[in-house]
């Protein structure tokens, strides 16, 4: 690294934000349903749960890979 301490404090501080904000755009996505879709998965015994968000997690590849693709079409 060529700045040192600073450079990575910076880098910790981007990362932090990015996390903050993915965090909130979470919580944000959770209350308009977006994770309870039809093919998301929740079993659990008494004291234990597992969610398995399948239906959510091609929804998002799907708008990520279409996003990506529009960014890469226009870039060239």
């Amino acid at each position: 690294m060529d700045g040192g301490p600073q450079q990575l404090g910076k880098w910790l501080v981007v990362i932090g934000g990015a996390i903050v904000v993915l965090g909130l755009l979470m919580l944000q996505l959770g209350r308009l349903g977006l994770f309870r879709l039809p093919g998301d998965f929740q079993f659990g015994g008494r004291n234990w749960r597992v969610y398995f968000p399948l239906a959510t997690s091609l929804l998002l590849s799907l708008l990520l890979t279409l996003i990506l693709w529009l960014i890469h079409h226009f870039r060239h």
